[in-house]
């Protein structure tokens, strides 16, 4: 098994309250279902105010290096992430487990 970690960080003077912010959550909330190689998939928002707090966290998990490939080059993936792209920036950490 392969867990695919996301965390975004909204871009200076981006909220949360944004329409492109919450339609580009609810894209991700939307995904995990849309796309069948993956086995697990939770997402959310950070409620923490640290200031090395990230925004929004993506947590999943797919069964191999080809299921992780496939979800990434998913329609449905691209269009969330082209999303994203407007209003923040993420880092992101795949392993095996």
């Amino acid at each position: 098994m392969i867990r695919h970690l996301v965390l975004f960080k909204l871009n200076e003077g981006v909220s949360r309250d944004e329409p492109r912010v919450i339609a580009g959550g609810k894209a991700f909330e939307e995904l995990g279902g849309q796309v069948p190689e993956v086995e697990f998939w939770e997402c959310a928002w950070n409620f923490s105010e640290r200031p090395i707090a990230y925004d929004f966290a993506i947590n999943s998990a797919v069964a191999d290096r080809d299921a992780l490939q496939t979800y990434l080059d998913h329609p449905a993936h691209q269009a969330a992430v082209a999303q994203w792209r407007e209003f923040a920036t993420w880092v992101i950490a795949d392993y095996d487990f």
